[in-house]
Formats: C-alpha cells, structure tokens, sequence
C-alpha cells in the first residue's frame, strides 16, 4: 500500500504542490484588505456563483429528461392498454351478437375465428380456427351478425378456407327482397355488381339484396347488402345493380358456421349453371 501511495505521489507530485499552494493563496486572500484583491475576490465568487448555476441547471435538465423518458414510457403503455380495453370492448358487443344470433337462427352452428386474411396467392380467402375435428366439411356457408361473409371450400382437422363473398370467384345467386327479383351477385374487384339485369325488372336504390330462395348453396333470406346505383348498357335493354355489403370485410374477425351441407348433386348443377351465366 505504501509503495502505491508513494507512487501516486511520484505521478502526481506536481498537481498536488500545486493544489496546496492554490488553497493557501486562497485562504490568506480573506486576510488581505487591499482594493484590488477585494474586487478580486468579488469577481472570482460571481464566476464560481456562475459556474455552479450552470452545474444545477445541467442537473435539473438531466433530471427533467429522465423524467420526461418516464412520462413518455408510462403514456405508451397507458395509450396500449387503453387500446387493447377498446379493442375487448369492440370485440365483446361483436360476440354478444354472435351469441344472439345462435339463440335465433333455426341452423345448428359453430361460433369461429378468422385468424388470417393476408393470403397473397388467394385474395378474398380467410383462414379460420376450425375445422374436420369440428365437423365442418366444404360447402358450409359462413356469417355474422350482418349478413352473408362467405363459403368452406378446404378443410383440414383443425382449420378451413373459406371464400369471401370478396373474392372475384365467387358468385352467389341473390334477389331483392322487396321486388323478388333474381340475379348473380359478383365481386369485380372494385365492387359488388349484379349483372344484366333486364330494365324492366323492378329494382330499386335502397332495396335490400338477400341470398335466394332457389339457391341450394346458401340457405335463402341470409342479408347480404342493399342497392346503391343502377347502370343502364348502351342499348338500355339491360342493367347492372350495384350493391354495398353489410358486413365490412376489413374488420370482421368473429363469424359463424352454420352446419349445413345442401345435396352435392343439386350444387353442382347450380354451379355449372352459375358458370354458363359468367361466361355470357
């Protein structure tokens, strides 16, 4: 320990003289009362004044910036756990209709979730958290609390694939529910139109556009949107019906199965003709 101290002091013996010569100096200036040494003295304490409100002021605003970082933390989590109660919030009256829903349709049904849209290869195709071990086979048709969302058309044990009514593949027969009249409702990519629709044939703006009473498909009366344009062809012999949905396809998440599979042999006959009936 000694040969350290003596080497500290071998180091450092000059800053140290002169550390002592300075507090000297500095104790004997009080002792001296000459006008140059007072006004001296009197500068020195404002700079020394000076200087340590500059070291506090530093202080204050380090400790000002720590305690913003705080702040700033606390509002984040705050502002998430807020939106996370939101999100419960919106959810909760979702399944609270989800729940009505079951106690009033005639259909046996399965309460699900869809866990994924973003499916590149397939646009307008969910994926939901369900499937062969549920019972859900393909054909099943899929809805919420607003109206139709789409068809099961592959199933694994525990998940299936379902087509939107979003899906440029998908062709669903409709009819006004105040008129009766029927058409093919289809997603053009842009919009929901059915098409070639005589203009003779009473369909209204503001009319509500339900699944048929002959599709065998989907059940009948499932909503599905309401009229919102009508578009006349050059010959004014035919026209396209326009139709916003009911149910919002960028925010619905909890739907139902409703756990009914119509006779294979009739489908397959509607979907061909469903087809006969694009390509004209």
């Amino acid at each position: 320990m000694f040969n350290g101290l003596k080497k500290f002091f071998n180091n450092f013996k000059e800053y140290i003289v002169l550390i002592f010569l300075l507090l000297i100096s500095l104790s004997l200036l009080p002792l001296n009362k000459s006008a140059e040494l007072k006004k001296i003295r009197t500068l020195a304490f404002g700079n020394l004044a000076f200087l340590n409100s500059l070291v506090l002021d530093a202080q204050d605003m380090l400790r000002d910036r720590d305690e913003v970082v705080k702040l700033e933390k606390l509002n984040a989590e705050l502002m998430l756990k807020v939106n996370q109660l939101r999100e419960y919030g919106l959810e909760n009256s979702e399944l609270k209709r989800i729940l009505f829903l079951k106690d009033t349709t005639e259909y046996p049904i399965k309460p699900v979730t869809i866990i994924s849209k973003l499916i590149p290869s397939l646009p307008g195709y969910y994926l939901i958290n369900a499937g062969l071990n549920d019972s859900l086979k393909n054909g099943m048709p899929i809805i919420n609390d607003k109206g139709y969302v789409g068809l099961i058309v592959k199933t694994s044990d525990h998940f299936s694939l379902v087509r939107s009514l979003k899906s440029t593949q998908s062709h669903i027969a409709v009819m006004d529910q105040r008129s009766k009249v029927n058409g093919i409702l289809d997603w053009d990519g842009k919009s929901f139109v059915i098409k070639n629709i005589s203009t003779t044939n009473d369909v209204s703006i503001g009319d509500r556009i339900v699944t048929s009473t002959f599709s065998t498909i989907v059940p009948p009366s499932i909503p599905v949107g309401i009229v919102i344009r009508k578009s006349t062809s050059v010959a004014g012999l035919l026209t396209n019906i326009e139709v916003s949905p009911f149910v919002n396809f960028q925010s619905v998440k909890n739907v139902v199965v409703l756990k009914i599979i119509s006779s294979k042999e009739v489908n397959n006959i509607e979907l061909n003709l469903l087809k006969e009936t694009k390509l004209k």
